[in-house]
């Protein structure tokens, strides 16, 4: 992970994507740099899916499949190529969905290059302190806090110690009670 203290942007020849998320933001995030990007760029893609993407030039980047590296040496072999490969900016989906999430950070550590996240709708911002804003907003709305009913998660959150004291209370009363005409 490099560039996060800066806003600065490397010259940008090869990308490496993270396809933690559905396939179809994937399709739109290769659009969207076909388009941001006009030489041709180097993509190279680290998926569990099977197949190739639409959009996707596999004659111009590499496909890495994290089937194909299990166990611990296997991943650090994995994380050596990328490495290897020397990949000027990377992008991870966030779109919200739980795969490859290790995988995900753990690429974006080994990764030599600029980081940048990529939400559902393909739109995608840099992981740096110039965009800490954008970071802090996002990281809410994904810890469900962005809306306006975060003083009501504040109060479930304060409550839940209470409710479960309660519900242990009423348990150890009901079961008292059985045992009392058990005697």
């Amino acid at each position: 992970m490099r560039y996060v203290l800066t806003r600065r942007h490397p010259a940008t020849s090869r990308v490496l994507v993270v396809e933690s998320g559905p396939r179809h933001v994937l399709e739109k995030l290769l659009l969207a740099l076909g388009k941001n990007y006009p030489e041709p760029l180097q993509i190279d893609l680290l998926t569990c899916h099977a197949g190739v993407p639409q959009g996707f030039d596999s004659e111009r980047g590499r496909i890495y499949r994290v089937q194909d590296y299990r166990g611990a040496a296997a991943r650090r072999r994995l994380f050596r190529e990328l490495k290897a490969r020397q990949p000027d900016i990377c992008g991870l989906l966030c779109t919200g969905d739980p795969i490859m999430t290790a995988w995900k950070w753990l690429a974006a550590w080994h990764a030599p290059s600029k980081i940048f996240l990529v939400n559902e709708n393909a739109d995608y911002f840099w992981l740096d302190r110039g965009h800490w804003r954008m970071l802090s907003r996002f990281l809410r709305t994904r810890a469900g806090l962005g809306s306006g009913d975060a003083l009501s998660h504040l109060g479930q959150a304060l409550l839940l110690p209470f409710t479960f004291v309660f519900l242990l209370l009423y348990s150890a009363q009901v079961h008292f009670r059985r045992w009392l005409r058990t005697i």
